[in-house]
């Protein structure tokens, strides 16, 4: 099964094997995570609006 791992950044999820084919360090990204927020709208979000997510996408609530 492959993994989903959150940014340690932008607190994005995405999967692993995308990380290998768009290059990115793995470094930057983390297993654990926990809580997940999916976001379909941004322009129409309050969520989003409020926690700065400027791309629709998946995004964990915390990150370690």
């Amino acid at each position: 099964m492959v993994k989903k791992l959150a940014s340690k950044k932008t607190k994005e999820l995405v999967l692993e094997t995308m990380i290998r084919e768009k290059g990115w360090k793995k470094s930057d990204f983390t297993p654990t995570w926990q809580g997940r927020l999916s976001v379909l709208q941004t322009g129409k979000s309050k969520i989003a609006e409020r926690l700065e997510i400027k791309t629709d996408g998946e995004y964990a609530i915390k990150v370690r």
